[in-house]
């Protein structure tokens, strides 16, 4: 594919681009013309065919056979188009030259309207992922590049009547199939723009190859050749491309867990002895299980052990239930005689008393009795006493 150029010849430097050098060469609507370092389908380029009435499909050719420099818009449009159609000079700017005798919009204008399309280099973008990077692609020694292409005329609705052409592609060479797989027909010599201008038709897919040789050369430049409008000597410049750039998301998750080219041996080698210290600390494991039979005896050893310390923990026990008893009762005891001697003492206060207040009890009397009736009545601290 090709839908980027350079033109920045001069129109008398164009016949000689396409040897057509001692020929009568009449120029076209050149005013037309601006010179471009960015120019894309839709620009007006100067064009070379052949002079008006002058013979047909391969007739009236020779050494004096006239040339008509002609400046077209690039990106052809069919006769046969409608006049209320808009033009869309991006939809054919490209014809294949395998299948363009298949497409009636190109079969028709082989026999006598092929033409020869001379600039300084094309541009081609390197996809890469999705970014893409323009190259630009010319000849070492500096002089133009001619392309095989064909042209067509189409009068719109104001009876304008306007050129425009296609430029011929083929596969990409060798040398340029890493770019892209797609070329422009280069014609490099007198022969080869002699029959494609004014040879017969059926005699033209000769020439209709890649370009291979190594003349041909070609280097990076701004990526702001993506715009149209962008123009001037910065679109050929060549830049330097950034090979350490900072990767993507993706391509930094994939590669965070790589090792440097030393690392790789380590790596190794701790994977060979892996299993080999693996296996060792089994065994090692295996040594430290105990026996079935020795934990049989080491219980059997266990249970009277654990039996004996249990009885005599029990006997402890009681015995210390006892001790603590024989301890409490001398209280208990103590507590029961003190409250005997205060009844016998409140007896005694009784009978001291007189006969009448014997019978005639007040209400302090009274109290008493009902106090020393009370204290008759068996304690709490009494009732552990007893037992």
């Amino acid at each position: 594919m090709c839908g980027r150029a350079r033109c920045t010849l001069r129109p008398d430097d164009i016949p000689r681009a396409c040897h057509l050098s001692g020929r009568p060469v009449r120029h076209v609507d050149m005013n037309r013309y601006r010179p471009a370092y960015n120019a894309s389908p839709g620009f007006n380029l100067p064009v070379v065919r052949r002079e008006d009435g002058q013979g047909g499909d391969g007739e009236g050719q020779g050494p004096q056979q006239g040339a008509v420099v002609h400046c077209m818009k690039w990106g052809l449009i069919p006769s046969f188009a409608k006049k209320t159609e808009k033009p869309d000079h991006f939809k054919m700017f490209n014809a294949r030259s395998e299948s363009m005798r298949e497409k009636a919009s190109f079969r028709r204008l082989l026999p006598n309207n092929r033409c020869l399309v001379a600039v300084e280099g094309f541009y081609e973008w390197k996809k890469d992922g999705s970014k893409k990077q323009p190259y630009y692609i010319y000849f070492r020694d500096g002089r133009p590049l001619v392309f095989a292409a064909l042209f067509d005329s189409w009068k719109n609705m104001e009876g304008e009547i306007i050129y425009t052409f296609t430029i011929i592609t083929t596969s990409a060479s060798s040398a340029l199939e890493w770019l892209h797989d797609r070329m422009p027909v280069v014609l490099s010599n007198n022969e080869a723009t002699e029959m494609w201008l004014n040879g017969a038709s059926s005699n033209v897919d000769t020439i209709l190859k890649p370009y291979g040789e190594s003349d041909l050369v070609w280097h990076p430049v701004t990526t702001a050749m993506g715009k149209p409008s962008f123009d001037g000597p910065e679109c050929i410049s060549e830049i330097q491309l950034k090979r350490d750039e900072t990767k993507s998301i993706s391509q930094f998750f994939s590669k965070k867990g790589a090792t440097s080219p030393s690392e790789p041996k380590s790596e190794s080698r701790t994977t060979k002895e892996e299993p080999k210290r693996l296996k060792e600390e089994f065994n090692t494991q295996d040594d430290m299980k105990p026996n079935v039979s020795d934990l049989s005896c080491q219980r059997a050893i266990e249970v009277p052990a654990k039996r004996e310390y249990e009885g005599l923990s029990t006997d402890t026990k009681q015995s210390d239930d006892e001790s603590d008893k024989l301890h409490r009762s001398p209280e208990k005891k103590k507590g029961r005689v003190a409250s005997d001697e205060t009844m016998v003492k409140l007896e005694e206060q009784t009978k001291r008393a007189s006969p009448a207040k014997m019978h005639k009890p007040d209400a302090n009397t009274a109290r008493k009795k009902a106090s020393s009736a009370t204290d008759k009545q068996p304690t709490l601290f009494s009732y552990f006493g007893k037992g």
